[in-house]
């Protein structure tokens, strides 16, 4: 999980999320790899892209997932129509060293995003949600309605780096152009998805 600095310029167009929402509002974009050994649809690879908190047709201000692609048919099709959110099925290349990993997705023959996450130091245990729940919960607009839900995550927490991280801009954001405020690694890590609660658009 990595806080990048993008210009607006590119966070915003690049960023995804659903025409019904405002701009993306605040400097900071996160980018997330996620490495699911087990799950409900079996195991799968994740990479997101969050532009920033934004202007929800209710009035209220929320984080929207705007990319995201998978490495399973039956995350896309449960994650879309459970979450409204625009998962899309790409090829994962994973290189891992004693420090960290390196990431490339491919989507429709071609390579769209890459980076690096190294670990700095150990990983320390968190006991229950390690964020309040007004700052997990996220948004999404699909079909003319509206999700929201708040994940909790537990597990061990580390401080980590990225680098060489970069997008071809049409379906990634150009991370090559963000300036990283801080990235955290879970190597162990259970997340607890809730019901999405969905409402159509007023």
């Amino acid at each position: 999980m990595c806080a990048l600095a993008m210009p607006d310029a590119l966070r915003r167009p690049q960023g995804g999320t659903a025409e019904a929402l405002g701009p993306a509002t605040g400097r900071l974009g996160v980018v997330m790899f996620v490495d699911y050994q087990r799950s409900e649809v079996g195991p799968y690879r994740e990479l997101l892209f969050m532009p920033g908190p934004c202007r929800f047709p209710d009035g209220h201000r929320r984080w929207s997932i705007g990319r995201i692609y998978v490495s399973s048919e039956d995350s896309a099709r449960n994650g879309n129509r459970n979450w409204g959110l625009d998962k899309r099925v790409a090829s994962f290349r994973v290189e891992r060293t004693r420090y960290g990993e390196s990431v490339t997705v491919r989507y429709q023959d071609r390579d769209i995003a890459g980076l690096t996450l190294k670990r700095r130091g150990p990983a320390l245990p968190v006991l229950g949600p390690w964020l309040p729940e007004r700052w997990r919960r996220l948004g999404q607009v699909r079909d003319n309605q509206q999700f929201v839900f708040a994940p909790s995550v537990r597990g061990r927490l580390g401080v980590a780096s990225l680098s060489d991280a970069w997008g071809n801009g049409k379906d990634f954001p150009q991370l090559q152009y963000g300036r990283g405020r801080g990235s955290l690694y879970l190597p162990d890590f259970h997340l607890d998805f809730p019901e999405a609660d969905i409402r159509p658009l007023s």
